[in-house]
């Protein structure tokens, strides 16, 4: 008897079964069977269902005789179903890698729940993916298993078979079955989820749910959309079966019923324009059969429910052009009144420009309104430590503004303080560029920190890379670095490169980057401290994934099984996933302790001292990592594809920071055979270090306040100087072996 049943129904599918079948076979759990359900498919979906089945004996092929719809095709599917646990996948959607394991452990932890919910993520032809809105409610905090009544925000869900395990004792003891039509999801999985008496969650995406451009059955116009009404039929014939369930549920499966028929009847493209009408009697008719007391509406959705109570169709369409005129009005006058902002926003900046320059102001901005970090924040504490005459503020969005420090003003973007402060402050300090429209005044010093030594092609240099200038206005960048005066560089290798892609007559100044003065400066009592604030248990391997933006890519795509690293090289080690900020989402969802997403810690700078080893692939993190003198393995999968589409200025394989890998495989052999810490590595990793490392000593945010406040000329050190040896992490904890063999 397998763990899980997957239950496939095909029809018309042909160009996605492929993916579907292999998304199940290829994870990495694999105590499965799959059931694959030709439903008199006319395309080749029944002899892609037999090649698999040929290939692996885990594939049982189910031929239906003529297409019967996706209810029976998976009622079919269940007579063969033999697995502890059955499971539903539409044959355009597919597994994520990783998912069955996530989902087996989720089921052990919570005591062999009735039915297990997890998460999906809608994909789209242009690689997007987008996770359900509603992924809180996924929470896994609190008690495990409970009952729908404990949680019942659970039904705002999709209310889709495919995102939930079903203990197939638990379906087969109570009945349950698809009936035929086009909404046959309906009267499955709200009796499922009622009736069920031991529900749990597993806050991770499981599924990846295609949007098909075309093809969806649901978005067609069609008469068929009638169907809801026997569904919802069949909901209400199943609690009159169950007066225990009636009474607590009758009044939530009412509201739920008119919400899914006004959004049916008001969604454009579904009903035949001639169909409207009736298709509102119908409602109206359901409405007063199955209106029960007590069911209570929210004042946004009340209008829509009187008007289905109402059932004309005529003062429906009334009242909804009403409403569309009105918001349409509304966004005319909101565009008016944004309009009229902007222009006494300028007309207030204009008059700052003609009031004296502050000499004892600063304002400091990073990543386009992020938050306190990277070299202007660790300049800004420069600049109240060693010229605290000078009054610092800092520009960031408000939903940032907890990340800077109490003695520092905040600014947010587009307001009048902030076009004061950018035309009054004498120091301008930011890693890109300010506003276009900024006004750079005589008296005013501009300092460019920049955000990491170049290895891809950066400035004019990406003239000749297309895919990743993505239209940039060059001459608009040379304007915006004729403003700058000071451009920080972290070594000799970077200086070259500035000096030539953004050239101007600013100086350089080789001083190091402030952003590092921390991870000299760190004790081994911080970096405790930080560990214990991640979760980090005191004898783990913390290991740093940190990959960087693919130009060649419209989404970023995970190329590392992280959980499967993690189950080969034991449980003494921890994956702390921190996905690029140029990115809006994480890399991996947290599963346990040992995967931790760190996406969203506001410092980059905690995290590398957190770390007993980096495994990055391109990104600049490494020589910023590389200060304190701890392994770093590069994945190195796609090299090829990043050179051509990005440029680079060396090829990081000939001289790497440590060991590199070309494949995930690779990489977990060198951690489990100890290569990572070897002395290969440690060779390697020395004369990187004094190639790029050289002016990395704590101080490089005093050099620059004293070189641009003071009017000092402060030395840094030579690039010859002997490398400081620098890891403030206790290494006992790291073992001879440290996969336990």
């Amino acid at each position: 008897m397998p763990r899980f049943s997957v239950i496939v129904p095909a029809y018309k599918v042909q160009a996605y079964l492929h993916e579907c079948l292999a998304s199940v076979l290829e994870q990495s759990f694999t105590d499965l069977e799959v059931i694959a359900v030709d439903d008199g498919s006319p395309d080749a979906c029944g002899e892609i269902i037999d090649e698999f089945a040929a290939r692996d004996a885990r594939v049982i092929p189910v031929h239906l005789d003529e297409n019967v719809g996706l209810g029976r095709a998976r009622n079919a599917g269940l007579k063969h179903a033999t697995g502890d646990y059955v499971l539903f996948l539409d044959s355009d959607d597919s597994f994520t890698p990783g998912a069955l394991r996530a989902i087996a452990d989720r089921i052990k932890e919570t005591g062999s729940p009735d039915v297990l919910l997890f998460d999906y993520a809608r994909t789209f032809w242009d690689g997007r993916e987008v996770r359900n809105q509603f992924a809180h409610l996924l929470s896994q905090e609190g008690a495990a298993p409970f009952q729908l009544a404990d949680r019942p925000g659970l039904l705002k869900l999709l209310m889709v078979v495919w995102n939930k395990a079903y203990h197939r004792e638990f379906i087969e003891r109570e009945g349950f079955s698809f009936p035929p039509g086009y909404y046959e999801d309906t009267p499955w999985t709200y009796p499922v989820l009622m009736a069920s008496e031991t529900i749990a969650t597993l806050d991770r995406v499981c599924v990846h749910y295609r949007q098909r451009r075309q093809g969806n059955i649901l978005g067609t116009t069609s008469r068929k959309h009638f169907d809801i009404f026997d569904q919802y039929e069949r909901v209400f014939e199943f609690l009159d079966q169950h007066p225990d369930l009636d009474a607590e549920w009758r009044a939530v499966m009412f509201r739920r019923m008119v919400d899914h028929l006004s959004t049916l009847y008001t969604k454009r493209g579904r009903l035949p324009r001639r169909s409207r009408a009736e298709f509102l009697r119908r409602a109206r008719q359901h409405y007063a059969r199955y209106r029960t007391p007590g069911a209570a509406v929210s004042r946004r959705t009340r209008l829509r429910h009187a008007l289905v109570r109402l059932g004309s169709h005529r003062t429906y369409r009334t009242l909804w052009t009403a409403l569309r005129v009105k918001q349409r009005v509304g966004r005319y006058a909101a565009a008016a009144r944004r309009t009229l902002r902007a222009a006494a926003l300028q007309l207030h900046y204009r008059i700052q420009l003609r009031l004296p320059v502050r000499a004892d102001a600063a304002v400091f901005a990073s990543y386009w309104g992020r938050g306190h970090g990277c070299n202007p924040g660790a300049l800004e504490e420069a600049f109240r430590e060693h010229a605290p005459h000078v009054r610092t503020a800092w520009i960031a969005a408000p939903e940032h503004h907890h990340t800077i420090p109490t003695a520092t003003r905040r600014l947010t973007p587009g307001t009048a303080a902030y076009w004061t402060a950018l035309a009054r402050s004498k120091y301008l300090v930011n890693n890109v560029n300010f506003d276009r429209r900024l006004v750079k005044r005589p008296g005013q010093v501009m300092i460019q920190t920049q955000h990491g030594t170049p290895l891809k092609k950066m400035g004019l240099d990406l003239q000749d890379h297309p895919a990743a200038a993505r239209g940039t206005d060059f001459g608009q960048l040379l304007r915006s670095v004729d403003k700058w005066d000071y451009v920080l560089s972290a070594n000799r290798h970077s200086t070259l490169v500035w000096e030539r892609v953004f050239p101007s007559s600013y100086t350089t100044l080789e001083y190091g980057y402030p952003r590092n003065d921390r991870l000299h400066r760190a004790s081994p009592a911080d970096v405790a401290l930080i560990r214990a604030g991640l979760g980090i248990p005191e004898d783990a391997v913390a290991i740093l994934y940190a990959p960087t933006h693919r130009d060649y890519r419209v989404t970023q795509r995970l190329p590392l099984d992280l959980e499967r690293m993690l189950r080969t090289l034991g449980p003494r080690f921890v994956i702390l996933s921190r996905a690029h900020h140029t990115y809006g989402e994480p890399l991996t969802r947290a599963s346990g302790a040992r995967l931790v997403d760190v996406s969203d810690h506001p410092s980059v700078e905690s995290l590398c001292l957190a770390a007993d080893a980096l495994v990055t692939d391109y990104s600049s993190l490494m020589f910023d990592y590389a200060c304190l003198d701890r392994p770093i393995v590069v994945h190195a999968d796609d090299w090829e594809a990043y050179e051509a589409s990005r440029g680079t200025y060396f090829d990081l394989r000939s001289f790497p920071p440590g060991a590199v890998a070309r494949s995930e495989d690779e990489l977990i052999d060198i951690f489990a055979t100890g290569h990572w810490r070897g002395s290969r590595s440690a060779q390697l990793r020395a004369a990187f270090r004094a190639r790029f490392c050289a002016y990395d000593d704590g101080r490089a945010g005093e050099r620059v306040v004293r070189h641009v406040v003071l009017g000092e000329r402060p030395q840094a050190p030579g690039p010859d100087a002997a490398l400081p040896h620098q890891t403030p992490t206790p290494e006992s904890h790291i073992s001879p072996h440290p996969t336990g063999s």
